[in-house]
C-alpha cells in the first residue's frame, strides 16, 4: 500500500474572461501534474471572477448526469482530469439552482479517468460589510444543504468551500476523513486576519490534512484576494504553500504520519458530545 500521495493546490487570479481562465487553469493543472501531483484542487470561482455578480448566473450550466450532456465547464474539468491523469477537484462552477435568478456554487470532483465522483454545493454564503467593501453572496447564490465526502486512493476526503471554513460543525459532520479540500476566494481583509489560523485549527481539531486552494492577487477589475494556498498536516504544520499570484503548492499526504498523530493523541476517540 502506498503511504504517501502528492497533492496540489492551484492558485489563480481569475477575471471575467472565461476562456482565458480555463487556459490558465489547464496550464497550472499541468504544472502540478508535472511535479507528481495525483490530486489537484482548483480555487473557488476559477472559471469566472467578475465585478458583475450576475455574470455567473448567465454562465450557469445544468448538472450533467451523463457526460454527453455536459456544458463547457463540466467538459473542461472531465477532460483535464483525464488528460493530466489526476484526481481533479474543480474549484467551483455555477450550476442551475431552484431559483432562476441564482446559481448553486458547486464543487465537482473527477477521478483520473475523467469520471465524476462527487458534487458539493456551498452551504454557507459569505456576507461582509466594512466601509466601501461589501459582499453578499446570497443575492446570486442559492445555498446547498448536503454534507459531502468521497473515497479516493488516499482515503475518505471531505469537501467544503471558502466561507464554510468558519463553521467547524460542518467539518465535524464529515466524520473521520484523511483529507479536507477547500477551494476559496478569501478577501484580502478577512484572509489576512483569519485564513491561516482557521485552516490550521480545522486540520488540528479534525486530525487530518487540509488542502486549501485560493484566488490570490489583484484581479483585472481591481479586487484583491488573499491567496496563500497551502497544505496543512494533522499536527497543524504547513507542508507547502504558495503566497501570491498564480502558481501551485505541492506537498505529500503521509498516511503514516496521519496514523501516528491519531495514535499518539486519539482526540477523535475522546469526543463526548455530538455535533
Amino acid at each position: 500500500m502506498t503511504n504517501g500521495f502528492k497533492i496540489a493546490a492551484v492558485q489563480m487570479v481569475s477575471g471575467a474572461d472565461v476562456d482565458a481562465n480555463l487556459r490558465e487553469a489547464d496550464r497550472l493543472i499541468a504544472q502540478a501534474a508535472g511535479q507528481g501531483a495525483q490530486c489537484v484542487v482548483l480555487p473557488e470561482y476559477f472559471c469566472l471572477l467578475s465585478p458583475d455578480e450576475t455574470a455567473k448566473v448567465r454562465l450557469r450550466e445544468r448538472d450533467a448526469v451523463f457526460a454527453e450532456n455536459a456544458g463547457p465547464l463540466q467538459s473542461f474539468l472531465a477532460d483535464a482530469a483525464r488528460r493530466h491523469k489526476v484526481w481533479l477537484v474543480g474549484g467551483t462552477i455555477p450550476l442551475v439552482a431552484d431559483d432562476d435568478a441564482r446559481v448553486r456554487n458547486s464543487t465537482l470532483v473527477f477521478d483520473d479517468k475523467g469520471i465524476r465522483v462527487a458534487r458539493y454545493d456551498k452551504v454557507h454564503l459569505f456576507g461582509f460589510t466594512r466601509g466601501d467593501e461589501q459582499y453578499n453572496e446570497s443575492r446570486t447564490i442559492e445555498a446547498g444543504s448536503d454534507v459531502v465526502s468521497f473515497d479516493a486512493p488516499w482515503g475518505k476526503t471531505g469537501l467544503v468551500i471558502c466561507y464554510d471554513l468558519r463553521f467547524p460543525e460542518l467539518f465535524r459532520r464529515l466524520g473521520e476523513v484523511n483529507l479536507i479540500v477547500l477551494p476559496a476566494a478569501f478577501t484580502e481583509t478577512t484572509g489576512r486576519a483569519h485564513w491561516e489560523v482557521l485552516l490550521r485549527a480545522r486540520a488540528i481539531e479534525n486530525q487530518c490534512y487540509v488542502l486549501a486552494s485560493a484566488q490570490g492577487g489583484t484581479h483585472p477589475h481591481g479586487r484583491r484576494t488573499f491567496g496563500h494556498s497551502m497544505l496543512i498536516d494533522p499536527w497543524g504544520e504547513i507542508v507547502a504553500r504558495h503566497d501570491d499570484g498564480p502558481g501551485v503548492a505541492v506537498g505529500t499526504l503521509d498516511l503514516v504520519r496521519l496514523h501516528d498523530i491519531r495514535e499518539s493523541l486519539p482526540a477523535l476517540k475522546h469526543r463526548r458530545l455530538g455535533v
